[in-house]
């Protein structure tokens, strides 16, 4: 039955090989089910639904995709965007949590009436083909970066902003165990490296009290979504704040969704040869539809995940791979201390690997031209610098426009590049 509806033979995949893929992509992004709880109840809304909520759009979201893109990627709530919503529109604002839950609301409608329209295809597709091999080492640096920060092996320091760890922390030997138990797998061809990878350092951290074992039962019923399911605030709509807000949401989930399946895709050699993604429509459509259905339930909008590719490292290749993580997150419903309780230092192994996994199409980037070299390269440094996909294609992109205009290769440029140009100019002054 898999075989037939996922073509498993004809993306030189089997079972086996995509349920490891999204188990694996499950456990470097389950930790989304215990931090969006975090940063959203900060906002005032109720934390035990807000975890239902998040499980919940994650299923939805995932199932789109698997099932209509057949695609290897999985989506939860984004990180960056839920922060935007707490800290910035509810705290920073003084809007109601209401407000920004309308927002994230329009957000998906619009969403979906791009995509129907092809708009958001026809952007994935008009980025330059060296831009993607650059979003995905950009991208690969960034979740390499995020790994090492989230189990404190890089540090936060005011004269140089980042600097070594407290390596006397007994989170950074657990990650530094997990990357070496993970490189000797790889090493020796042992299919599932990266899923043995974080259940050994997970069980390694348990006597030195990294990992905390779930106190109680570890079978649980989900909370209700009730406290904060469809609490719209439509009398704001019709306001410049709201229209601010809305913009900032539709830009950043725009291209980080964008870069996450351009660069994952062109890691997992996905992108055809014209530099189009095959089923970008259906794949931009699963987002669309967890952010609307997700701000129904009550929670922040819905993206693709970069974890991702650590499901495509392991060899995930098709739909079935995020049916299994969407498998994986209605167990968590339901067993969440279990899932809850793999701490970020076994996690982090898995994410700084699958970075160094993602710089290799920096070897199809053309670098003896430098209207091509340069934007690639500014596109992949300021991905982890800047903390934002979003910001390394702007970057990219507009320094592309500038160099080929400049040096009079304007045939390279199509109108969409143009369009962007301006959007991307009106998203700083804004």
């Amino acid at each position: 039955m898999f075989e037939k509806f996922f073509n498993l033979k004809a993306n030189n995949t089997n079972v086996r090989t995509e349920i490891i893929a999204g188990i694996t992509t499950f456990m470097t992004m389950a930790y989304i089910l215990a931090v969006n709880p975090d940063i959203l109840s900060a906002a005032g809304m109720d934390k035990s639904a807000v975890f239902s909520a998040t499980t919940l759009s994650a299923i939805v979201g995932t199932l789109v995709m698997a099932l209509w893109a057949k695609l290897p990627f999985a989506l939860a709530p984004g990180m960056g965007l839920n922060a935007f919503f707490a800290f910035t529109v509810v705290l920073g604002m003084g809007y109601s949590w209401q407000f920004a839950l309308t927002a994230v609301f329009l957000e998906g409608i619009i969403f979906l009436i791009l995509t129907a329209f092809n708009v958001r295809e026809l952007i994935v597709n008009a980025i330059p083909m060296n831009l993607k091999h650059a979003i995905s080492a950009g991208i690969g640096l960034f979740i390499a970066f995020i790994g090492m920060q989230n189990t404190g092996l890089i540090a936060s320091n005011e004269a140089t902003l980042v600097t070594l760890g407290d390596m006397s922390s007994h989170s950074v030997w657990i990650t530094l165990f997990g990357l070496v138990l993970i490189g000797v797998l790889l090493a020796l061809k042992v299919r599932g490296a990266l899923l043995i990878g974080i259940f050994a350092a997970t069980v390694v951290g348990i006597p030195f009290g990294v990992t905390h074992l779930p106190e109680g039962s570890w079978l649980t019923l989900p909370p209700s979504v009730e406290p904060i399911a469809l609490k719209f605030e439509f009398s704001s709509v019709f306001t410049i704040d709201m229209l601010i807000v809305l913009f900032t949401f539709l830009f950043v989930d725009m291209f980080d969704t964008v870069g996450t399946l351009i660069g994952v895709s062109s890691k997992a050699n996905m992108i055809k040869k014209d530099g189009s993604l095959p089923r970008a429509k259906q794949a931009l459509f699963a987002d669309a539809i967890g952010t609307t259905v997700g701000s129904m339930l009550g929670t922040s909008t819905v993206t693709t995940y970069v974890e991702s590719a650590s499901g495509v490292a392991e060899g995930g290749r098709t739909g079935l791979t995020s049916l299994s993580t969407a498998g994986m997150f209605l167990l968590a419903l339901f067993l969440s201390p279990i899932f809850l309780m793999v701490p970020a230092a076994a996690t982090a192994p898995a994410l700084i690997l699958v970075g160094s996994f993602m710089l290799t199409p920096v070897l199809k980037i053309n670098f003896d031209d430098y209207t091509e070299s340069i934007p690639a390269f500014l596109t992949i440094i300021m991905m982890p610098l800047a903390y934002s996909i979003a910001e390394g294609i702007v970057f990219g992109m507009l320094s592309f426009v500038a160099l080929k205009l400049l040096s009079g290769k304007t045939k390279e440029l199509s109108w969409i590049m143009y369009v962007l140009t301006v959007l991307f100019l009106l998203k700083f002054f804004m």
